[in-house]
């Protein structure tokens, strides 16, 4: 068989495919003008590696079977991780001026060109399969790697007494943690804290716990709520790593008998992050925690972040009203800032000037005035209220309610023309009624305000790599998690199992890609409250949160009980989760 194409002709010379097997190829690439090469490979009838082969022997160039082994680490690391990724590539070594680089694409002359503006290097190309070049990426540039190369960095300068180069970092400045992490020739603190903070942000944490232990200096990650270990760093390492992060997040790094806060700006993989930096006095040294921001997270929508169709209808219809108070509760952590955050994004209008009051501000919004709380420069809720009164605002978010002053101020704000949102420490949305007469508001004011309360937690949600069907405990199921889909609670034994939907409980079994805990991700279970007719009544009475919730119920209001219970018989979530988040007793 006779073709143009050199690298057919390699393939049929080398027998990697036949002339039976090519020739319905052959056809339609003339009939429809197909690339013949894409044709084969989108069949399968060569792989990566045969095509790599064959490119490289047409083009003369040397073919290695690339594994991690032969690459020098040092060397892999004279080009970012996204450099990398981008054009498939990783140096292996170094020969004089000359960097052999392994490439997917040996004839990508572009990629070549940007290798050698990076590293001052004349570039050698080699071609290797597509597959063993993503392997050895992954390996050489994981966040595990990175950190034992710097910590046994560290270790081996400790053992011979050096001192090696550090660069000092400046105060404020926005860090770059890929260009960070891939000069080797800065000092090992430079490396390991960039790993760091590029490990958590890789494991998608939320905090990065350091702490001094009496042995080693302690990392931790919080993950979906979780915390779990990432790292141990030599003790004789800590006053380093704390002083770097100190000096980045533009603290003094002198004071050590006080707590104090900074912050860092940094960007990763073309996202802004900030890290909210916060020091504390402990025995054995300074306990650093940064919480971890990511700038673009915030365009969620209220769609995107309230995804159960019923509680979205009815969080739509209290956030419609132009006026009154809606009261978001739940422990620290249980996400109702990013809920507050998503229904401003949704009122906010050309024709309404929103205004917020926060500690601290944690993402900026556009076209929203935020105030932050400074209590030491008497900028505190109740006084930001009253300017913020001043200001013609139509929609007025407070962080949270504290006491009765900035209470008083918030019901007067809603009873006077102005949407007010706001959070409370409640167990649950009928709790956020009594709360506000606890505070010193007369219930008269509570009824006439408050358009609704709604409770919220953090679900984490079954790994989709590694879920699998399995039938729990019978005495847990006993709890009552016998639930109709129309959120109706029932007792265990008040139908038959038939009568329901068949559930489909599920659960991970830990994988890599969620760190073996069997979750991956979060999603939120909302208890939503309107105050309706019949419980302004109740409040005008002084009835208690539980005739409050009763009347609630009975006017079709799924508790977070019930949520959840579904979220677990769609496989969603598990009961254990369930149990963990949730007071099954209480309700």
């Amino acid at each position: 068989m006779n073709t143009s194409n050199p690298i057919i002709s390699f393939l049929l010379e080398e027998k990697q495919i036949s002339p039976d097997a090519l020739e319905p190829f052959l056809a339609r690439h003339q009939e429809s003008g197909a690339n013949l090469l894409a044709l084969l490979q989108q069949e399968k009838l060569v792989d990566e590696e045969q095509m790599a082969r064959a490119i490289a022997a047409v083009n003369g160039f040397e073919f290695v079977n690339l594994s991690p082994g032969m690459i020098d680490p040092l060397v892999a690391h004279l080009v970012s991780h996204e450099l990398a990724n981008r054009y498939g590539l990783i140096p292996l070594r170094r020969d004089g001026h000359q960097l052999l680089v392994a490439m997917s694409a040996p004839l990508d002359l572009r990629a070549r060109d940007e290798v050698e503006l990076k590293t001052g290097y004349r570039v050698i190309p080699v071609a290797a399969a597509p597959p063993a070049v993503r392997q050895a990426i992954h390996y050489h540039f994981d966040v595990a790697n990175v950190t034992k190369q710097a910590i046994a960095s560290l270790r081996l300068r400790d053992e011979t007494g050096g001192v090696e180069s550090q660069e000092t970092p400046r105060a404020g400045s926005v860090l770059d943690l890929r260009l960070r992490s891939s000069q080797m020739g800065e000092g090992p603190i430079t490396r390991l804290v960039a790993s760091i903070i590029q490990g958590a942000i890789e494991a998608r944490a939320s905090d990065i716990h350091i702490e001094p232990q009496t042995a080693q200096m302690r990392v931790r990650y919080r993950v979906d709520g979780m915390l779990r270990r990432a790292v141990d760093i030599p003790i004789s390492a800590q006053p380093e790593v704390v002083s770097h992060l100190k000096i980045l997040a533009q603290m003094d790094i002198s004071e050590k008998r006080i707590p104090q806060d900074g912050h860092i700006s940094l960007r990763h993989e073309n996202h802004e992050y900030d890290l909210r930096v916060s020091s504390l006095p402990a025995v054995g040294g300074e306990k650093i925690v940064l919480r971890i921001l990511d700038q673009n997270a915030m365009r969620w929508s209220l769609d995107e972040v309230v995804t159960d169709p019923d509680d979205n209808r009815k969080f739509k219809e209290l956030t419609a009203n132009p006026y009154g108070m809606l009261l978001l509760t739940g422990p620290t952590g249980s996400g109702k800032t990013t809920t507050l955050y998503s229904v401003l994004q949704r009122v906010s209008t050309p024709q309404r000037n929103i205004v917020t009051v926060e500690d601290p501000v944690e993402y900026r919004l556009p076209g929203i005035t935020q105030v932050q709380v400074k209590p030491a420069a008497g900028v505190t809720f109740a006084s930001s209220l009253r300017s913020i009164l001043r200001q013609d605002p139509d929609v007025i978010l407070i962080g949270e309610i504290r006491d009765q002053e900035t209470a008083e101020i918030a019901i007067s704000a809603a009873l006077t023309g102005h949407l007010v949102l706001s959070t409370l420490h409640t167990n649950d949305a009928a709790g956020a009624v009594s709360r506000l007469i606890n505070l010193g508001i007369p219930p008269f004011l509570v009824a006439s305000a408050l358009l609704g309360a709604v409770a919220q937690r953090l679900i984490r949600t079954v790994c989709p790599r590694c879920r699998e069907s399995y039938e729990p405990d019978p005495s847990l199921v006993d709890l009552g998690l016998r639930i109709p889909e129309n959120g109706a609670e029932e007792a265990p034994s008040s139908n038959p199992p038939s009568a329901l939907h068949p559930p489909q409980f599920s659960r991970g079994r830990g994988c890599s890609y969620c760190y073996q805990t069997g979750y991956q991700g979060r999603r939120a279970v909302y208890e939503v409250l309107p105050v309706s007719p019949a419980i302004r009544r109740l409040i005008l009475e002084g009835a208690g949160d539980t005739r409050v919730k009763e009347q609630a119920i009975r006017e079709g209001m799924r508790t977070l009980r019930m949520n959840a219970m579904t979220a677990v018989r769609r496989g969603v979530t598990t009961i254990d989760e369930l149990m963990r988040v949730v007071d099954l007793q209480g309700e």
